[in-house]
């Protein structure tokens, strides 16, 4: 598929996202391991992307020969959707991944984010093509803005030449099919964003069964992705850190079928092995919807852990709103080559 292409308008995927038994699977039997991974609509775009999405920011954690074999048996095993950021690991996740998809990109609806934080178009445009450089591509399916977690957000995104204007420009030239913005902090500062009825496509959010219950994504903004017809994407399963499957209140199953029970795209989810991806892609495989009433006594049964513990992406401090710390940053990221993708060895086989 070429850029050209790519430039033609978007539909109404069809099908109402209204409650987790929507995507049909609640009255149907449990896949077997052998069934293709599922898919949903993504929003009003007319496209559908596998429920399970490889987090950009967790595959290189082993090596970069493992990340690569990650990924491709990602691809083997019916995942389509692959997220990443331009900051990801030092501008490493997205060459790497780009050296992992030589061959494949046409298999996969690929993603990733413009880390601005402040900075306007001519930042974003800058990254843009040197993330399309490093993962080796004309365009992107998606392309998101990065970590929308400051207060006056709703403000610099719309400001003139700011990022806002990057997206469509960025859109309109056929360099990314489809725009949203990402964010886990407060869902107050979501809600602000929203409320500019800017023609966003996906939007990126932290969904849990203790966000329920805190300062809630699920309750304050999910509902407002639904009316305006944008796809929410689901990240943070397991609170970004995995403790609460550490301290034993949930099972990893549990975690990611309250997710998948809601009404959204697909979830991002942070996987570092082989095993991992196996073991998520086959809770997909046989995912069937929790019932209203399981999905209530999963929260009570978890609610006196819901206060924030779990969630240190809502309680602490945002690196990202530190506007003198983000320069400095970014000016050393900036700073490194982006060069094309080149071949990585595949980790080992099991």
């Amino acid at each position: 598929m070429t850029r050209r292409q790519l430039l033609a308008g978007l539909a109404w995927a069809g099908t109402a996202i209204r409650t987790g038994a929507a995507w049909g699977a609640a009255t149907q039997p449990a896949p077997s391991s052998s069934d293709p991974l599922p898919l949903r609509p993504l929003g009003r775009t007319g496209v559908r992307v596998s429920m399970l999405a490889v987090g950009g920011a967790h595959f290189l954690r082993q090596s970069e020969g493992e990340g690569i074999r990650l990924i491709h048996e990602a691809i083997d095993l019916g995942v389509t959707f692959l997220d990443n950021a331009w900051e990801y690991n030092r501008t490493r996740s997205e060459s790497v991944m780009g050296a992992a998809l030589k061959g494949r990109r046409d298999r996969v609806f690929l993603m990733t984010k413009v880390c601005t934080h402040g900075r306007g178009k001519a930042v974003a445009l800058r990254q843009l093509e040197q993330s399309l450089r490093r993962l080796g591509t004309d365009y992107l399916d998606l392309w998101q803005v990065h970590e929308v977690n400051c207060s006056n957000d709703h403000e610099t995104l719309f400001e003139q030449n700011g990022v806002a204007e990057a997206l469509l420009e960025a859109k309109r030239e056929g360099k990314v099919r489809f725009i949203g913005f990402t964010g886990h902090k407060d869902p107050e500062v979501h809600a602000r964003v929203l409320a500019r009825q800017f023609p966003f496509d996906t939007c990126q959010l932290p969904l849990n069964v203790f966000d329920a219950s805190f300062q809630s994504f699920e309750r304050r903004v999910l509902p407002e992705l639904l009316r305006q017809g944008i796809a929410p994407i689901a990240m943070k399963s397991l609170c970004g850190k995995a403790d609460p499957v550490r301290t034993g209140l949930v099972t990893v199953e549990e975690a990611l079928r309250y997710v998948w029970s809601l009404p959204i795209a697909a979830l991002v989810s942070g996987m570092d092995s082989v095993t991992q991806l196996r073991q998520n892609a086959r809770l997909a495989r046989r995912f069937v919807p929790y019932a209203t009433q399981e999905m209530d006594a999963l929260r009570r049964r978890v609610a006196t852990a819901a206060d924030g513990r779990f969630e240190w992406y809502k309680t602490g401090e945002s690196r990202n709103c530190d506007r003198p710390q983000m320069e400095k940053w970014f000016q050393e990221l900036e700073a490194i080559p982006a060069d094309p993708p080149t071949p990585v060895p595949e980790g080992p086989g099991s």
